[in-house]
């Protein structure tokens, strides 16, 4: 006979449900040991037939080494916000993130093969699995080096992150919360491109049709719908390419005056090279 005190200490050890750890407990013959391997396990094999579940909710994480020079962002899911804001998921993705940032990896095996808090994140996750009947995933990561300089940004409530990768000399400590600026900026404007340079040539064309056949269905001549969507097209740099945005902190001046800035107090040039942005469920 199991006793009751016995599943409380096992459900205290793992944080599964009491029916789970009762029934852990039964299959391995009390032996406690025994039952939270059995409840790795269970954990495990769930992942199957969770596959077809929907898991939009989640947290972002974004972080940087203390030298700047390296920078890890994560997307992990589940499919209910009470479990996003459960402190041991919030403790696992930590752990992805860290493990991410600390280690060279190319691939989401290679994540799982690496260790947090004494043990294979494989292990911790099955663990994560056991004590919540949801579909959780590790939906995508990076891990990106420089030699320049990285600034992170996750926005309240961890649904939001940012990296941005700066050249040049390493920002001086009075402009470093400017290159935060930057960062909250992508983050509330979601630009496509650093600068004019990055944009393809099949964006351009694909943009310049739509404006072309918006001034044509309003009742304009070829040749001036023509000059009409090449001047739509400025518009389009405005919104899309980061360096041409409006500041949000001050709708006076332009990114690109925020980075002269930067460089400015820094003593050297110092330009954005590239950015990533990971909202929580956005299509990838």
């Amino acid at each position: 006979m199991i006793s009751a005190s016995t599943v409380k200490e096992l459900r205290d050890k793992t944080g599964a449900g009491m029916a789970d750890c009762k029934r852990a407990l039964e299959e391995s013959n009390g032996d406690m040991q025994t039952a939270i391997e059995w409840l790795r396990k269970r954990g495990a094999a769930s992942m199957a037939k969770r596959a077809d579940r929907q898991a939009n909710e989640g947290i972002v994480l974004a972080r940087t080494s203390a030298d700047g020079k390296t920078a890890a962002i994560v997307e992990v899911n589940c499919e209910t916000d009470f479990v996003a804001r459960n402190e041991e998921f919030v403790a696992f993705a930590n752990a992805i993130a860290d493990a991410v940032l600390n280690n060279a990896v190319a691939t989401e095996e290679d994540v799982w093969n690496l260790s947090a808090n004494g043990k294979k994140l494989t292990e911790y996750r099955d663990e994560i699995l056991a004590k919540f009947s949801e579909k959780i995933e590790l939906r995508r990561f990076e891990r990106i080096t420089t030699n320049g300089h990285i600034t992170d940004y996750t926005h309240a409530g961890s649904r939001l992150g940012v990296l941005v990768e700066f050249d040049g000399t390493e920002p001086s400590t009075d402009a470093k919360p400017l290159t935060r600026d930057i960062a909250m900026q992508i983050a509330a404007m979601q630009p496509s491109f650093v600068d004019r340079s990055q944009v393809d040539q099949s964006t351009l064309a694909k943009e310049l049709e739509i404006y072309r056949q918006q001034a044509i269905e309003e009742g304009k001549k070829e040749d001036i719908a023509e000059r009409i969507a090449q001047g739509r097209l400025g518009k389009f740099y405005e919104e899309q390419v980061l360096i041409e945005q409006t500041f949000v902190k001050d709708p006076s001046r332009k990114v690109s005056d925020v980075i002269t800035e930067i460089s400015s107090k820094s003593g050297a040039d110092v330009k954005v090279v590239s950015f990533r942005r990971y909202n929580l469920g956005e299509s990838v």
